[in-house]
């Protein structure tokens, strides 16, 4: 079974070329993404992540490991944070609020880690700048654009596990999302102060 990275040289061979050497070649293009377009359409945002992923050092992307750590990070305290209101708020059972918040909150972090190393790459293409030296405006359309892409994936598995009607739990979804939108504002921030990128470097 190939891993991540022999995916992402195999596919993207200006991002394999940029982890071997670049000290000696610096790339100014974008990896080659015309080879993922023959792969079938459930694979080719995987293949996609592989490109980024190689191409990191070279674009000042968060190493894997830290990734992770602020996914988890930022799930688990947002569910701790959320499910109090959500539970007085929906009129759900806490245990049937726990276990829909929880898959809310795996399907966010794959999502996370998906939305957050696709942003941090193409901010870092168009500005050459790296993710913890983000402005206030970038940071406002981050946490927006990400919480809109949950809300149309979320919204049909709340109907779904709660039986409300569309209307309610719309108005319950958009109300997490404001609520997360504001969350992620200010844990993106703190994050990036308390772990900057450049301390990785």
């Amino acid at each position: 079974m190939l891993s991540l990275g022999e995916v992402g040289s195999g596919l993207c061979p200006d991002a394999a070329l940029a982890g071997r050497g670049a000290r000696e070649q610096k790339l100014g293009a974008s990896p080659t993404i015309a080879p993922l377009l023959n792969f079938p359409p459930q694979l080719q945002l995987f293949a996609v992540l592989a490109c980024l992923v190689m191409s990191s050092s070279s674009s000042k992307l968060r190493s894997v490991p830290d990734r992770i750590r602020q996914v988890a990070m930022f799930e688990t305290g947002g569910l701790l944070l959320i499910t109090p209101p959500f539970i007085w708020l929906s009129g759900v059972a806490v245990v049937d609020s726990f276990v829909l918040l929880a898959m809310v909150a795996l399907i966010a972090a794959v999502w996370n880690a998906a939305y957050n190393t696709g942003f941090d790459w193409l901010e870092h293409r168009l500005t050459g700048r790296a993710a913890d030296q983000r402005p206030l405006k970038l940071r406002i359309l981050h946490a927006t654009g990400f919480e809109t892409g949950l809300l149309l994936v979320s919204l049909p598995i709340i109907a779904a596990w709660t039986g409300m009607g569309w209307w309610e739990v719309l108005i319950a979804d958009i109300g997490l999302a404001v609520a997360y939108t504001v969350y992620a504002f200010f844990f993106n921030i703190a994050y990036d102060k308390w772990f900057p990128i450049t301390a990785q470097s």
